[in-house]
């Protein structure tokens, strides 16, 4: 705010000309120094005053001796002003700087900054600012260099892994055991025998070996009709050559116009022969209808021996059976009980049979139990994630459960159920990573090859691949399937991990069983179901053992350990590594950066308020040069009362006056 400073008085009195205008009032927030010095001032201002007076009268006494009465000359001076006590008078509400200058050097002075008042106390050394300056601005530079590391780190969402131990019941995992005993549908029985008299043409072809007849012994085929079949022959074992001088054996693959084809080929030929018994026996049964018969009645429903959890019975209701093409009758267990203690006699025990009596030799070339230890309600994927017991054998397997858990966006890709997944699942389960890589392998075989691959479920309105209905889906689906390994499908960034998933460490022991000298009672009684003559239990079958197995699985430690991701930066530790940057370079607070905002409004306030007045300036300016123009000689009639008193006072006519009464009168105006 401007404010006229009025002169000492008789300043009028002496006629000694007009007085120029006050500089701005200054704001009452000074330097220490500016307020010594003007404290100074104020203080010789009122040691003079006694002299101004003195002054005043002897001009009073002159203006009489001319004929003048001191008290007329008085009567037309104005009363004297009040001397400004500058540090006790108070504030308005807004006060802003008369300059950018003004503002600048309050700031330095007050502010809360290392480093800012060195840019204004030394100021009469040029070299001193200057490297203040530059040391300022540097450490400015560094500070926000170091921000914007800070929020790129941010943004990129980092995680460590936080492991906890914890311990308390959990839920016994779901086991799944299968017999590796792919069985012979009846409804296809007589297209698999064809099969296996092809094979044995083209194992004798390539090796020279003759299969013994026993392994084809005479079945009851199904009296029922047969679903249409022709074997595919021209799709035959060979032997490749390799440029390496290395022989590889496989079976060429072409498409529906025999244009393209491409050798599926391997360095092992047993690798090759399973393989390409597998092609012909999808086909043939993809001709199966979808309920066909129940894999585990094939054999009796004598899979499972006994079981006992934690000393207690399992009943029929807790398992779950399906047919798996490669690895046969499956029984899934799901019991609702809860570990109580560790140890094998807190786990669940079983015996199993292993029967081969409808073995495929070339599909399946191992004995024994196929397992598979998972979460409940989750689909077990035996050919990725499932372990081997050998007949014959006591297996004793301990758990360790290892739990981890994700935080989900933006940290990482993963999911808590089927949202965010780009496409259906088709397993009627809990969604697990593996499950949608094949629930979208199988929708894009649909889309691709017209078909479904057997060993998986199919979308709504499809059918399974079988080269009697579609000619050219072997060549259509290796293809679709190489890609796959070389993730140029995009089923990978379809399909995102699970935000919490178990995992099961496995630690197994064998040992033979049963033993020598157990082992006439034991295959006795579990030889054949029911009891049997005094005369056929002194006599076991040999092969008995062969058939037979024990497994023991169980909690090792009911301590779990869970595996948690944590964001390194979280919002309060990003605030605390942004504070600790400001103290390093500035050795200020939160407080300090409230000052720079002020004087940042401060700035642009000043800026709104002088760009104003210069534009009245401007504008009056303008209107006041029209005036002039239209009244060149303004009557003194029509000057305001002090312009009159000043012409009188002069004693100049009423239409002339000096020059300073003139600028005088102009400044009164404005």
């Amino acid at each position: 705010m401007l404010t006229l400073d009025p002169g000492p008085p008789g300043a009028s009195q002496a006629g000694s000309g007009p007085r120029p205008w006050a500089e701005p009032r200054r704001s009452a927030h000074r330097p220490p120094v500016c307020r010594q010095r003007r404290h100074q001032a104020t203080h010789h201002g009122r040691m003079e005053a006694p002299a101004q007076e003195g002054s005043s009268f002897k001009a009073g006494a002159m203006a009489q001796a001319s004929g003048g009465s001191p008290e007329s000359h008085d009567a037309q001076l104005p009363p004297p002003p009040q001397p400004e006590d500058e540090e006790g008078q108070g504030e308005g509400l807004v006060e802003l700087h008369a300059s950018f200058r003004e503002l600048f050097t309050f700031f330095c002075t007050n502010a809360t900054i290392h480093g800012a008042t060195r840019l204004v106390c030394s100021s009469q050394n040029r070299l001193k600012t200057a490297s203040w300056g530059l040391l300022f601005l540097g450490a400015l530079g560094a500070l926000y260099w170091q921000f914007g590391l800070l929020f790129e780190q941010y943004w990129s969402y980092p995680v460590i892994m936080t492991v906890s131990v914890h311990s308390e019941r959990k839920l016994f995992p779901s086991v799944t055991l299968c017999d590796v005993n792919p069985h012979r549908p009846s409804s296809v029985r007589h297209h698999l025998q064809a099969l296996d008299r092809f094979a044995r043409e083209n194992i004798r072809s390539l090796y020279k070996f003759n299969f013994s007849e026993d392994g084809d012994g005479p079945f009851a085929d199904d009296q029922g009709p047969r679903p249409a079949f022709y074997l595919d022959r021209s799709v035959r074992l060979q032997r490749l050559s390799h440029p390496g001088g290395q022989s590889r054996v496989g079976f060429r693959l072409c498409n529906s116009t025999g244009g393209d084809c491409f050798y599926r080929a391997f360095s092992s030929g047993v690798t090759a022969a399973r393989e390409w018994y597998r092609f012909h026996y999808v086909s043939i049964l993809a001709l199966l209808p979808a309920a066909h018969e129940d894999s585990h009645q094939s054999h009796g429903g004598h899979f499972v021996f006994s079981c006992q959890f934690d000393g207690r019975d399992c009943q029929a209701r807790h398992f779950q059976t399906f047919h798996h093409p490669t690895y046969g009758s499956c029984y899934t267990f799901n019991g609702v009980w809860a570990a109580q203690r560790p140890g094998i006699t807190h786990g669940i025990s079983l015996v199993l049979r292993t029967e081969q009596q409808d073995h495929l030799p070339l599909l399946s070339t191992e004995a024994g139990i196929k397992v598979m230890i998972h979460e409940r309600d989750h689909t077990p994927f035996l050919e990725h994630q499932g372990f081997s017991i050998r007949p014959g054998t006591e297996t004793t397997i301990g758990i360790r459960e290892d739990e981890v858990r994700r935080l989900g966006s933006p940290y990482s890709h993963c999911t808590d159920g089927v949202e965010g997944v780009g496409g259906q699942l088709l397993y009627n389960a809990s969604y697990t990573l593996q499950a949608c890589l094949v629930s979208c392998f199988q929708q894009l075989m649909v889309e691709t090859c017209s078909c479904g691959y057997y060993f998986y479920p199919l979308p709504a309105g499809a059918q399974y691949c079988s080269y009697s209905r579609h000619p050219a889906w072997g060549h259509c689906f290796y293809r679709l399937y190489r890609d796959l390994g070389t993730h140029r499908l995009p089923c990978a960034s379809r399909c995102p991990r699970s935000c919490r998933e178990s995992s099961y460490k496995l630690s197994a022991g064998t040992s033979r069983w049963p033993s020598s000298k157990s082992a006439d009672w034991i295959l006795a009684v579990l030889g054949k179901p029911g009891r049997r003559s005094s005369s056929q239990s002194k006599s076991p079958s040999p092969s008995l053992r062969s058939n037979m197995a024990k497994v023991n699985i169980f909690y090792q430690e009911l301590n779990y350990r869970t595996v948690e991701e944590t964001p390194v930066y979280s919002v309060p530790e990003l605030l605390s590594a942004m504070g600790s940057l400001w103290s390093l370079w500035f050795g200020s607070s939160v407080l300090s950066v409230l000052e720079l905002l002020e004087l940042l409004l401060d700035a642009v306030a000043l800026t709104l308020l002088l760009g104003c007045r210069r534009l009245r300036r401007t504008r009056g300016s303008q209107t006041g040069a029209a005036t002039v123009a239209s009244h060149a000689k303004p009557e003194a009639s029509q000057l305001p009362t002090d312009c009159r008193n000043d012409v009188n006072h002069l004693g100049g006519p009423a239409g002339l006056f000096s020059h300073a009464a003139s600028g005088s009168c102009g400044r009164n105006l404005c």
